[in-house]
């Protein structure tokens, strides 16, 4: 990673050691201070303040999203070079973590309590910039997070499935496996990912076709921007059937980071309009809300509540 992009992703409060990077989360720092948690708290049982935001592969990645909260303009290519093998990746991130959240131990607004558990993480959450598919050990990476008795949560943009075929085969496929779904047709997925790759909606059919074949938790994520793929809901439900997936998120695009230059604040969808979005989702599947978390203006569908939590942790 060049110098120039480091000072920038620090200036966002990130700590960036070789090919990952991690960040504390606005939701573990509110947690910390007993102020609230994250919603995949409230739905799923993993707490806010012991699970670590991270990436193996810090600005690699094959579109340039224009929601995308990251400085997506320094993106470093689709591919990584000499990268770090997994061992190494999580104990960088581990100590990173740490020392982010060393000054709330000092703290009087922080729950001490909490503070000693958040030094013993939980969860990785390997999402936080970059395209996780385009690490190279990315199937270590979950295998090693399980050997120590870790949770994982695997956001990807569906451009890989070769990759996810490869994970299934061989037993190290997350404990939740996230897809984003930015757009309900090939239109307005080319206008909003801005994709490098030529074939990229061939590509992301063909995960949409996958999903439900893949033997984990498995969670679509729609990403919702107002006046732009806020519609064509039977599109949406669509692509819902083909990948059968347990969960569907309905959650606001938010004005953050570099994502603020790109779309304007009034883009971002109030939480009723994510409920009515969600209620007449629901109506076109045949699934039910479940939950809601109206701070972060996020709705989650589904079949049945009682499989949401998850076990074991």
């Amino acid at each position: 990673m060049n110098i120039k992009t480091k000072h920038i992703l620090e200036k966002q409060h990130y700590k960036v050691k070789g090919d990952s990077a991690v960040q504390i989360c606005t939701w573990a720092k509110k947690a910390l201070r007993n102020e609230g948690f994250c919603y995949k708290q409230k739905f799923y049982g993993i707490k806010s303040h012991q699970c670590v935001q991270m990436s193996p592969c810090v600005m690699i990645c094959q579109n340039l999203c224009l929601h995308c909260w990251r400085p997506i303009e320094l993106n470093e290519g689709m591919t990584m070079k000499n990268a770090e093998k997994p061992e190494k990746i999580i104990q960088n991130c581990l100590e990173m973590h740490k020392k982010l959240l060393s000054g709330f131990g000092g703290s009087k607004k922080a729950n001490l309590k909490k503070w000693k558990e958040s030094q013993q993480p939980k969860h990785f959450a390997i999402s936080l910039s970059g395209e996780p598919t385009l690490y190279p050990y990315l199937g270590e990476l979950i295998e090693e997070l399980r050997k120590r008795k870790m949770t994982s949560f695997l956001v990807t943009n569906g451009l890989s499935p070769q990759i996810l075929e490869k994970l299934q085969k061989n037993n190290q496929l997350p404990t939740q496996l996230y897809l984003s779904v930015n757009a309900p047709n090939k239109k307005l997925f080319n206008k909003i990912t801005r994709s490098k790759l030529k074939n990229a909606w061939q590509l992301y059919m063909k995960t949409i076709k996958l999903f439900s074949k893949l033997k984990t938790r498995r969670v679509l994520r729609l990403t919702l921007i107002k006046d732009l793929n806020m519609k064509d809901i039977n599109d949406y439900a669509k692509l819902i059937g083909l990948a059968k997936p347990d969960f569907v998120e309905v959650k606001a695009f938010m004005s953050v980071g570099f994502a603020r230059q790109r779309i304007a604040y009034e883009k971002m969808p109030r939480h009723p309009e994510i409920r009515e979005f969600s209620k007449k989702l629901a109506s076109f599947t045949g699934l039910k809300i479940l939950d809601e978390k109206k701070e972060s203006r996020v709705v989650v569908l589904g079949k049945s509540k009682k499989e949401m939590k998850i076990k074991g942790i």
